[in-house]
């Protein structure tokens, strides 16, 4: 047993063997804490942690986090060290597969134009990349849209279609992250002459669109399963199909044919940055997706990585708080197109070029982004949203003006502030008339998505549409009082209805001396972390700040007794103007219990272990 790990009674635990399906323990009986989270063991069953240690020769800490995460026992091979081999669908199993795989290899060797409609997100923004970068390397010809958020909003619109047709002579089109509530576009599109072929992964409805191909593992009629795909996997599996029908048709006899796997980094990238669970085929993908980064052949993220400082082997971190940001930034305040362009540059001072706008957009995108969140947080709280009950189950805010690239943000900053639903409206002008552009984050166990399609069937928005965690749409001015009560009162009885509540569930309790480099390095081979894999939560009981100081903008740095010798390294992002930074300025010597997790801190040439505070609660007693 790890002797960092302690799971008797301070945390909650019994003797007895833990079911999954039974009531989890409450920790320290913390149910309310200074960011308004009850918290939890993560229920496991402990013979299924017996048994992972004696079948695989496990530590009880890694055989606790993988039997936590429902890894069954014959699957922690494929957990540990997950395959594209093993875990990569066929992907003819997908409903029109085949026939879009077909139409596109047929217009790579009829010399057609293939023209790309991608959306102007991470998602999209690599998958556009990867089809384009493999229709080009097999012989074809492409033709780019990304459009532009502000004058053209979400999803294809039909002068844009038609334009790859009029400017390009594009006779297909593929929709990449978007497409399938495109009914009207898709329509005027065939009605051009032009096949289309949606590729998409977000929720559909029981119509879909009169496309040639309608490529989505989340169509109601889907039976293939692999639904958690981001748009880039499923982009990946079609150029897997074109590729397999382009060999058997002989087009590579006298052409080399290309390597799918050196484009896995866009795939690793788009696919964490959709949020979307990093588990199964997902997994394989980024796992793999982060090797081919670490190699650097791509010239565009290669020069992103040095923009942005990345100095050490890149992991899901990189790829969603350091890479992400900066090519989601062309799209949301700068220029849609540029994330594309930076990863199918093959010319170095190209890319650098590229980077380095990528990376001034991202820091003009942070200043918008703080003056919209203040702007959102005031309007919340000056109408009683301090409460948890005035608030109601959605945090929802809007504002004349707010820019509609960074809306998305600031409702998942109110999300992880209020622990709830959150979302944000951006209103332009004057008069009842007007449409906002609204953007939501949910919290696990919420289908926004599934909601904001309702509200459009309801006829309370113009259009709308999303996954379970993240979800677009437009309102009317005049019907935004509407849309609220109706989104609160959907998310409050189903709230009601599955027991949600604000919750941490942790992983286990650590003493301080207990965080060291080996116990951060045990941790790191369960990764990547993301969504479907949470990274491990551990709590630190009875903790005594020795030091704590802002630092940056709106973070707390601070250290934790560790023992005669020495302390361990805490910081609180983020947490300045909470509870939870008052608490750790303040501390004046009273105990905390602390909750957060390890990892690893490179600075200057050092390394060291950190423990990242995202809550806490004074210790009684």
């Amino acid at each position: 047993m790890c002797p960092s790990f302690l799971a008797g009674p301070e945390i909650g635990s019994t003797d007895q063997p833990q079911d999954n399906a039974a009531e989890p323990a409450r920790i320290l009986g913390v149910e309310r804490s200074l960011t308004g989270r009850r918290w939890l063991e993560r229920p496991v069953d402990q013979r299924a942690v017996q048994a992972l240690v004696q079948r695989w020769e496990l530590s009880e800490l890694t055989a606790r986090v993988l039997a936590g995460r429902g890894v069954a026992l014959e699957e922690v091979p494929g957990f540990l060290a997950p395959t594209l081999r093993d875990l990569l669908p066929d992907p003819d199993r997908f409903l029109d597969m085949a026939q879009g795989a077909e139409r596109l290899a047929g217009a790579v060797m009829q010399g057609e134009c293939i023209g790309i409609f991608g959306d102007y997100d991470v998602d999209g923004a690599t998958s556009s990349a990867l089809l384009s970068r493999f229709i080009r390397a097999a012989g074809g010809r492409t033709a780019i849209h990304i459009p532009d958020r502000i004058k053209e909003g979400y999803g294809p619109n039909t002068p844009a279609i038609l334009g790859l047709k009029d400017n390009h002579g594009a006779s297909v089109v593929v929709t990449v992250d978007c497409g399938t509530l495109a009914f009207e576009p898709v329509a005027a599109a065939r009605d051009a002459g032009i096949d289309v072929i949606v590729v998409d992964h977000h929720t559909a409805e029981a119509d879909l669109p009169r496309a040639e191909a309608v490529i989505n593992p989340n169509r109601l009629d889907e039976t293939a399963g692999h639904g958690q795909l981001a748009a880039v996997g499923v982009t990946f599996l079609l150029i897997v199909a074109v590729n397999r029908v382009l060999r058997g048709a002989g087009w590579y006899a006298t052409r080399s044919e290309p390597d799918l796997l050196q484009w896995l980094d866009m795939v690793a990238l788009g696919t964490v940055c959709d949020v979307v669970p990093l588990t199964g085929i997902n997994r394989a993908l980024v796992i793999q997706g982060l090797k081919v980064l670490a190699a650097r052949r791509n010239p565009g993220l290669r020069a992103l990585a040095d923009v942005a400082g990345v100095d050490e082997t890149p992991t899901a971190y990189h790829l969603g708080f350091v890479l992400g940001p900066r090519v989601n930034a062309g799209g949301r305040v700068g220029e849609s197109d540029l994330g594309y362009r930076l990863m199918t540059t093959e010319h170095a001072d190209e890319a650098w070029h590229l980077a380095r706008r990528l990376d001034a957009f991202n820091r003009e995108r942070q200043a918008i982004e703080g003056e919209v969140l203040a702007g959102a947080m005031a309007q919340l709280e000056d109408a009683g949203g301090a409460s948890a009950n005035a608030m109601g189950a959605v945090a929802l805010a809007h504002g004349d003006g707010w820019h509609p690239g960074v809306i998305g943000i600031v409702a998942a900053r109110l999300k992880e502030r209020y622990n709830r639903p959150a979302c944000v409206i951006s209103f332009n002008g004057g008069g009842d008339g007007d449409l906002g552009v609204g953007s939501g984050r949910s919290v696990k166990g919420v289908d926004l998505g599934a909601a904001i399609i309702a509200a459009r069937q309801a006829g309370l928005i113009e259009k709308g549409g999303g996954h379970a965690m993240a979800a677009g749409f437009t309102v009317a001015r005049d019907k935004l009082a509407a849309f609220r009560q109706f989104l609160d009162a959907r998310v409050a009885a189903h709230m009601a209805e599955s027991g949600i509540r604000p919750t941490l569930y942790l992983d286990g309790a650590l003493r301080p001396d207990a965080a060291t480099e080996d116990l951060v390095e045990e941790i790191a081979k369960l990764g990547p972390f993301g969504a479907g894999n949470p990274e491990p939560r551990f709590v630190m009981p009875h903790a005594r700040l020795t030091y704590a100081d802002r630092v940056g903008e709106n973070h707390v740095k601070c250290a934790v007794a560790k023992d005669a010798r020495g302390v361990v390294e805490g910081i609180a992002f983020r947490a300045l103007d909470s509870d939870l930074g008052a608490a750790l300025l303040n501390h004046d010597g009273r105990l905390l219990h602390l909750a957060g997790r390890l990892r690893f801190n490179s600075w200057n040439g050092r390394t060291t272990v950190q423990f990242q505070i995202e809550d806490a609660q004074p210790a009684s007693g």
